[in-house]
């Protein structure tokens, strides 16, 4: 959770605006393995996640989610559906208090590469065959699951929570 003092001199605290995809490719997820940081410098490689980051000034949640895919795997993607919502207050191995857009997202066909500091390595994984849960950063496990189960039975979408 951000705290901000505004010009008037309330304070107030903001919650930050992320946007994931849950990228798509002959039955495979793209996961970035992260990077911990502490500043501007890398302390580890730590675990698995869906590509994606915070929302800028300026831009849309769809052009976010485009940006982010291009700057952490090279990648362009030619269809994007938002997936979920992810608004909960109290999620789990959060540090401040995001909103997550989780977006599906298919590839066209280009090369994987990236050159993006934030993440040390991009595996496609079978849907079927995800790294352990331990494995997976912050609460993306909750998404790759519920994206599982929509493979199976096409529900409403997005799923709000």
């Amino acid at each position: 959770m951000i705290s901000c003092l505004f010009e008037n001199g309330s304070k107030t605290f903001l919650r930050h605006v992320t946007v994931n995809a849950i990228i798509v490719k002959n039955n495979q997820v793209l996961l970035g393995k992260r990077g911990m940081f502490k500043g501007r410098a890398m302390l580890e490689v730590n675990k698995w996640a869906l590509i994606g980051g915070f929302l800028e000034r300026d831009e849309t949640l769809v052009e976010a989610v485009k940006r982010e895919i291009k700057e952490e795997s090279g990648l362009t993607i030619a269809a994007v559906k938002l997936f979920r919502i992810n608004d909960r207050p109290n999620r789990p191995k959060e540090d401040r208090q995001n909103v997550d857009f989780i977006f599906l997202a298919k590839v066209n066909q280009r090369p994987l590469k990236h050159d993006c500091e934030e993440i040390k390595e991009l595996r496609w994984f079978s849907v079927d065959n995800l790294p352990p849960k331990e494995e997976i950063a912050f609460d993306h496990v909750e998404s790759l699951n519920l994206y599982r189960q929509y493979r199976r039975e096409k529900f409403s979408l997005p799923v709000l929570g």
